[in-house]
């Protein structure tokens, strides 16, 4: 998942970024709401963590300017404002949820996870995918029974993949979901972290799309005609 979080406060956007980034989210970190406004249209962000007392412009604003233009990315309000009317209105104008700060970034955490399981049509943390549970709570993953034990990354990538399981993938939108737009990314590193989960899953789970992406198919069988394993 690839979060962009809009946050001027230097000290509380380095935390939730840390924070989130240990749960193998990709976070893109704005600290004004100028550049807030002309990073709300790109389509690879699945959350927005919209702070609303944000410099150059107020968060409400962008807010409005998001459902005007038809972004229908969820959006978490994070802010000081606690008065009930500051609530309604917020959530009115189209916001998703609404988070009143300090918050425990804890809580913080479970509310992306009820958004993202709201997005997908989830009843809890659990996908599940031909033999495969990843859980998004606690970041298992069990395959055919047995615990697997995966990287951060690999993580990251085979959730997006179950997540969009049946369809391709392409290989740009994994890099920007897992790294986000902050990293230096290695050209292969995707390949890399798909090699290594073919490994330790098996290597029918997966299936290269050549000079697209990939795919993981909802039930285990042969890769498509225009697939190939690397």
């Amino acid at each position: 998942m690839h979060i962009l979080l809009l946050e001027d406060d230097v000290e509380l956007g380095e935390a939730i970024k840390h924070a989130l980034e240990q749960q193998s989210y990709a976070v893109t970190w704005l600290t004004d709401g100028r550049n807030g406004a002309n990073a709300l249209p790109d389509a690879s962000f699945d959350l927005i963590l919209l702070d609303l007392g944000l410099p150059g412009r107020d968060g409400i604003d962008l807010l409005q300017q998001a459902r005007r233009a038809g972004i229908k990315t969820p959006i978490l309000i994070m802010t000081a404002r606690d008065a009930p009317e500051a609530r309604i209105r917020g959530l009115d104008m189209g916001a998703d949820d609404y988070l009143v700060k300090p918050f425990h970034l804890g809580e913080l955490a479970a509310r992306i996870r009820s958004l993202t399981r709201r997005a997908q049509g989830l009843v809890d943390n659990r996908i599940e995918v031909a033999g495969l549970v990843l859980n998004l709570g606690t970041t298992d993953v069990a395959f055919r029974g047995e615990c697997i034990t995966l990287t951060r990354r690999e993580f990251a990538v085979l959730r997006i993949l179950m997540e969009r399981a049946g369809r391709i993938v392409r290989r740009e939108s994994l890099e920007s979901s897992v790294y986000g737009f902050d990293t230096v990314v290695d050209r292969n590193a995707i390949e890399v972290h798909v090699h290594w989960l073919r490994r330790k899953l098996s290597p029918e789970l997966i299936h290269t799309v050549r000079g697209i992406g990939y795919m993981m198919p909802r039930e285990p069988k042969c890769p498509p005609s225009a697939s190939a394993h690397d």
